[in-house]
């Protein structure tokens, strides 16, 4: 009987019906589409704070901030003289981004704090190399006499005047990354993609062999087999490397061993990479290293994460802020409307209701058919809303509008290598990314959906609940005319 009366009474006001469930399918669109836009934006955040961690790790440890003087600039000394004039000549230097260091025991240490599931140490290089030549300048002589013949007038005097010469040299930058190739699953290498040749060997810990990035063997015209020299040592290319999300860690990457030579800071590295058995734990990792190990900064994906602005902070903070309320406010309205028109309709069927009463129904009879029939109404408009939901995320998806990622910039620990953003002591080197959004819908956001469409249809059906419950034959009986 119910099921019947339902489905006559719904054919009935179908109209009614689709107001309601209108409204509710608006107010569920939106969260979905709300909801999905700020899950992508915490994926895009993720694939920027890998781009510096690299997959796989939790945070990193690097030597504390120390008032130190000013780091020695780098010094070359070129021949100029006649016999070195008209060669080309060349010099590199090999520094320490950020000219903090922690000891290579210091692996050791962090690895056996409480948490920590691995910790690999790696160093980061920035090299600076100049090339170039002189030219000699000509010497042309030429004469100039005095005014006059007399005795006592100027006699001439030859006069040399220096054309052309000079100087043309050339500065390349580019960073170095020593990677502890025992550890391929951690470190900054993990974030990049060998897409020709091969990753190192576990047994070439101080072979001279490198992995170059994509964009910097493109740019420098570099195969696999190629080789590349580095303050006088030869590296052979064994793979190339692309970066699977915003830049890469370095130009360059070699054996730590390797590394360490070229910028003769034997036993030392420059960042720490842990991760932690546990991703909950991450806080009180970062307190027990901090606690134990002194003279060092932990920096965790939190912490990055406050750093990073631009406009994917501006569209995140928005998508959070503005679009969660705006989300509730639309929902309130939906369930307030979806009420309020039910219990109209209600009213509109007091004749109806009185009668059924007077052939018998009870009050909580009558009552259970109102509630079921706007449950249905809400899960209708449940499924139009998730309609709905599912092509505004799929609309902001085929979109991806490029949003930017500005890390770093502030003061802090060395963010990273490289391209990361290591900084000079103390500070971190702003980068900008540019990462694509997207808007991905879960399980849990159609079932969130749904929710809301029973509760929905529960808050519509209570308000009319509660008006036909109160309802008496008599009140049936004045509207017989």
């Amino acid at each position: 009987m119910f099921i019947t009366y339902l489905r006559r009474e719904l054919r009935r006001r179908r109209k009614a019906a689709l107001v309601v469930a209108s409204g509710l399918a608006v107010g569920i669109a939106l969260v979905i589409v709300v909801t999905s836009v700020s899950s992508g934006m915490s994926k895009a955040q993720g694939k920027v704070l890998q781009s510096l961690y690299g997959l796989g790790t939790d945070m990193t440890v690097t030597k504390a901030a120390e008032p130190t003087a000013t780091p020695e600039r780098p010094r070359f000394r070129f021949d100029a003289r006649s016999e070195g004039a008209d060669e080309e000549q060349s010099s590199d230097r090999v520094m320490v981004q950020g000219f903090q260091t922690l000891a290579s025991s210091t692996v050791d240490e962090v690895g056996e704090q409480s948490g920590v599931a691995d910790a690999v140490g790696g160093l980061s290089l920035q090299v600076l190399k100049v090339s170039g030549q002189f030219t000699r300048g000509q010497v042309q002589q030429d004469g100039q006499s005095g005014q006059g013949g007399g005795p006592g007038a100027a006699q001439p005097s030859p006069q040399g005047r220096v054309q052309g010469g000079g100087a043309d040299f050339d500065v390349n930058s580019y960073t170095v990354y020593g990677t502890d190739v025992t550890e391929p699953a951690l470190g900054p290498l993990t974030s990049s993609e060998i897409t020709s040749g091969r990753t190192f060997k576990t047994t070439e810990t101080d072979a001279k062999v490198a992995v170059a990035d994509s964009a910097y063997a493109k740019e420098k015209k570099l195969e696999t087999g190629d080789t590349v020299t580095v303050k006088g040592t030869e590296y052979e290319v064994v793979g190339i490397a692309t970066a699977t999300s915003g830049d890469a860690a370095a130009n360059l990457y070699v054996p730590l061993r390797q590394a360490q030579t070229l910028a003769d800071a034997e036993d030392k590295v420059t960042t720490i990479y842990v991760k932690a058995t546990d991703s909950q734990r991450i806080d009180s990792v970062k307190s027990e290293i901090q606690k134990n190990i002194s003279g060092t900064t932990v920096t965790t994906s939190a912490d990055l994460a406050d750093t990073v602005s631009g406009s994917l902070s501006t569209a995140s903070s928005l998508a959070t802020g503005v679009g969660t309320w705006l989300s509730v406010a639309v929902l309130v309205a939906a369930f307030l409307v979806a009420g309020l028109l039910t219990s109209s309709a209600v009213s509109r069927r007091v004749r109806e209701f009185g009668t059924l009463k007077a052939l018998g129904w009870t009050s909580g009879r009558v009552t259970r058919q109102v509630v079921g029939e706007a449950v249905v109404n809400g899960l209708v408009g449940g499924a139009l809303g998730i309609a709905l939901g599912l092509a505004g995320a799929y609309a902001v998806t085929a979109a991806s509008p490029t949003l930017q990622a500005q890390l770093g910039g502030g003061t802090g620990g060395t963010g990273g290598p490289g391209g990361g953003g290591a900084g000079g002591p103390g500070q971190q080197a702003a980068t900008t990314l540019d990462v694509a959004l997207t808007a991905p819908v879960s399980l849990t956001t159609l079932g969130l959906a749904v929710g809301l469409a029973v509760a929905g249809g529960l808050v519509a059906g209570a308000f009319g609940g509660r008006r036909a419950s109160r309802l008496r034959p008599a009140d049936a009986l004045r509207r017989i005319e």
